[in-house]
């Protein structure tokens, strides 16, 4: 996938701001309690963070404004008990529904900078709130946008892929291999997609947690082929943190020319 480089430095500052940081020591992430459960009614707790190290409360809290909860039906579902603190946010989710559920922060910002008396104005918010809060005759005014998504996957009694089907826009993860079923030693697969279409030729970082505790961050580096799809067999069980991201020319906010796109999934591999 042919990556653009037209974002200037001031863009590309505000768009690393409103992504999960992928490229960067700072990571994104959702730490659900259980990623697999059984019971009638049962409840899980989800940290979500972003972190110097996977998966440590250490830098700040990954904010709730855009929770998104697919249900095993496709139904959305509200997050409970949410709060937010120093190093972390929290919330509970009740999975009333037997099946898996989605889990994610979808964010999608208008990112801008201007120049004001010879100094650099930036600003980050809502795509409606850039007619009314950025200035339509400011000088030098750059407009892009950033639409990321981090996620993760919960499945209560037995699995279904409804909650896992791709909505057509942005960067999304459509599992081949559902992703509450990953054992260590196996292999597991996945596509990407960029507004429904194959992603192909995209990066994948996939880092196993703990790394406070190791020297190295033992990176799995990946490539996506023709049709979106990468393949990775996990070395041992654990907690990983999946990440990509691409930048395009098809930005919606009105104005913008860039597009920057992120994505963060946190899988769980159970051993054999």
């Amino acid at each position: 996938m042919k990556r653009l480089s037209f974002f200037t430095p001031a863009v590309l500052a505000l768009a690393i701001a409103a992504l999960p940081l992928s490229a960067f020591a700072h990571k994104a992430w959702l730490m659900p309690s259980q990623t697999v459960i059984a019971g009638e009614d049962p409840w899980i707790t989800v940290d979500a963070a972003v972190s110097n190290d996977l998966f440590y409360f250490n830098h700040v809290p990954l904010r709730l404004d855009n929770v998104v909860i697919s249900a095993p039906d496709g139904s959305r579902v509200e997050a409970q008990n949410s709060a937010t603190g120093k190093y972390r946010s929290v919330f509970d989710v009740q999975l009333k529904q037997a099946g898996t559920y989605k889990i994610g922060v979808v964010n999608d910002y208008a990112i801008a900078s201007w120049d004001v008396n010879g100094q650099r104005k930036r600003w980050r918010g809502t795509p409606q709130a850039l007619a009314t809060e950025v200035p339509k005759d400011a000088q030098k005014l750059e407009i892009g946008q950033s639409l990321s998504r981090v996620e993760t996957f919960v499945t209560n009694g037995s699995p279904n892929d409804t909650a896992l089907k791709p909505s057509g826009d942005g960067l999304e993860l459509v599992p081949v291999t559902h992703p509450n079923d990953l054992f260590a030693g196996e292999e597991a697969k996945f596509r990407f997609q960029i507004d429904g279409k194959p992603a192909a030729g995209l990066a994948v970082e996939i880092i196993r947690g703990g790394t406070r505790y190791r020297n190295a961050q033992d990176e799995i580096k990946l490539t996506t082929d023709a049709n979106g799809e990468f393949s990775v067999k996990w070395p041992e069980a654990g907690m990983y943190w999946l990440n990509a991201s691409s930048e395009d020319d098809k930005a919606t906010v009105p104005q913008a020319k860039q597009r920057r796109l992120g994505y963060v999934a946190t899988l769980e591999v159970l051993p054999q």
